[in-house]
């Protein structure tokens, strides 16, 4: 069995990959599953794509026919502050797979810019944002679900040393 995440990160797209980048992605995703609390070996993929890749994967699985930053898949219909079991783990891996994730690195960047800070930050950002959905968060309402949400983005953001 496994003693560790696996993050595979592919790119489908020249130029969207990189090994900083992946490094990033990784530290990204295994601090905020232990801030999270998820101490269990897991799988999430992350694929790194532009805003024409996200526009045709948004269009194929939700039927919204527009670019965005990020989406998340998960695995599993999770509430936050809930997790699965470890029993959950597949058979052959050990892993318990919590879902993929898609980040348009161009729209990244371009957020990047328009909210006046680096591409790390808001690479991690989107990441951070994507595991939580993994996780059962969500932000539907304006209300307590949002803030709630906010408020463990801003921690784990704060852990990885790139707070706003």
């Amino acid at each position: 069995m496994r003693k560790t995440h696996y993050i595979p990160v592919t790119a489908d797209v020249p130029g969207a990959g990189g090994k900083a980048r992946g490094a990033l992605i990784r530290r990204t995703v295994r601090t905020a599953l232990a801030a999270e609390g998820v101490d269990f070996p897991c799988e999430v993929d992350v694929l790194l794509t532009d805003d024409r890749g996200i526009r045709a994967i948004n269009r194929d699985m939700r039927g919204v026919d527009a670019p965005t930053d990020v989406l998340s898949f998960p695995e599993f219909a999770l509430s936050p502050g809930t997790l699965p079991a470890a029993s959950d783990a597949d058979v052959g891996s050990g892993l318990v797979p919590l879902g993929d994730m898609v980040i348009s690195v161009e729209r990244a960047w371009a957020q990047a810019r328009e909210y006046g800070h680096s591409r790390q930050r808001e690479l991690a950002y989107l990441v951070t944002h994507s595991v939580l959905h993994l996780l059962g968060y969500d932000h539907l309402d304006e209300g307590p679900m949002k803030a709630q949400m906010r408020e463990r983005e801003e921690t784990i953001m704060a852990k990885l040393g790139l707070e706003r």
